[in-house]
């Protein structure tokens, strides 16, 4: 079914086709090639990183953050239960045991009150998800890993250029992933980014991603011929990709300033409705700066949420609802999750919708979204 309004739509901020075109012309258009290099260097400097290495999806760059973390075996990770799956497939595919931990009920990030009772012998790793782009409490968080030695890896999917007390979001942890899927501010289609923040990691990163080899050591003339020295798999995304990433990356200053005036203008105007109806907006405490990735509303129950998400149907608008609790999942109970254990989250998955929000969305599409809104009545 198509909509009027849909909740996601592709962006192309303007020389999208002009590089790819380029990109195809240089004879060169797999992984690591011009356009690659020019998006690991403005990840770099933009914010401050030793090393960002773009790969062809957050979930690979989640992967590799497990094999740098050397996970074994009966390891344990703590991870939301309220975040995507792949999260904590990247370290379940190493033999790791995740141990599940409830969100805030403000921001929806993960709770730093209850991580020091989650540590035990076992833990190698604590893996915060900015959700929404709005930061973690990554004070108290590095606070407590650094007194455990825990390797803190943060899963920024929504986070790019969003800050935490003044520092962007991907450079508190050892390790940061990014996402550039199509339903990001900045995208490719398919893509992500590993950013490293430990250079004792950098070496190894770049074999992991290169098929274990030493290949980069090769092109930069350190060794006459490269070979099979790790564990490793295919973590290259064509230049094909990373030209259109270029292109996005030089419009940063629009997509933001675009995208901050949706979630504000959503933000205000939604206010009044919002309050009168018993629904939560997002919230930003103070020492956050948010990267405006997505507006969600909490409703006051499953029934509304249902009811709205069929009101806005009808009027041709989709919008979505988030994540399933992962700690009630199939796999989640495998690994020992039980009713009750994240209420916070079992609670906000059965009621969080997220509203349409893309960069190309126009003044007149909002307005049809929040009309929609408020003419509806079956609460």
């Amino acid at each position: 079914m198509s909509y009027a309004i849909p909740f996601n739509k592709p962006y192309m901020a303007g020389r999208e086709l002009a590089y790819i075109a380029d990109s195809v012309s240089s004879g060169q258009i797999s992984g690591d090639g011009p356009y690659t290099k020019r998006c690991h260097a403005y990840l770099e400097e933009s914010l401050g990183v030793p090393k960002a290495l773009l790969t062809t999806n957050c979930t690979h760059a989640l992967e590799m953050a497990a094999l740098l973390l050397d996970t074994q075996p009966g390891d344990e990770v703590i991870v939301p239960s309220f975040t995507f799956v792949s999260t904590v497939n990247a370290f379940v595919l190493r033999g790791a045991h995740p141990v599940f931990i409830d969100v805030r009920p403000d921001t929806l990030n993960l709770d730093e009150t209850q991580l020091e009772r989650l540590i035990t012998p076992r833990t190698r790793a604590v893996l915060p998800v900015h959700y929404a782009g709005v930061g973690c409490a990554m004070d108290v968080i590095s606070e407590i890993a650094a007194q455990h030695d825990l390797m803190i890896i943060e899963d920024n999917a929504h986070g790019l250029f969003g800050r935490y007390q003044g520092q962007y979001l991907g450079t508190f942890g050892a390790l940061a992933t990014q996402s550039f899927h199509e339903t990001k501010n900045f995208t490719c289609g398919e893509g992500g980014a590993l950013l490293i923040n430990d250079p004792a990691l950098v070496e190894r990163a770049e074999i992991i991603r290169e098929k274990g080899t030493n290949r980069s050591r090769f092109f930069r003339g350190m060794v006459d011929k490269y070979t099979w020295v790790d564990v490793g798999s295919s973590y290259l995304p064509s230049d094909v990709l990373a030209a259109y990433l270029w292109a996005q990356f030089e419009a940063k200053e629009e997509i933001q300033a675009r995208r901050q005036r949706l979630w504000k203008r959503y933000h205000s105007e939604l206010a009044g409705w919002a309050e009168m109806h018993g629904v939560r907006r997002p919230v930003v405490p103070p020492d956050c700066e948010q990267a405006y990735h997505m507006y969600y509303l909490l409703l006051p129950s499953l029934a509304a949420r249902s009811a709205l998400i069929a009101h806005l149907k009808a009027n041709g608008i989709l919008a979505v609802f988030h994540y399933l609790p992962l700690h009630l999942s199939e796999m989640g109970v495998k690994y020992g999750g039980q009713p009750g254990d994240c209420p916070v989250t079992e609670d906000v998955s059965d009621r969080l919708l997220r509203l349409p929000f893309y960069n190309s969305m126009t003044e007149d599409e909002q307005t049809r979204v929040i009309e929609a809104l408020y003419a509806f009545e079956d609460w």
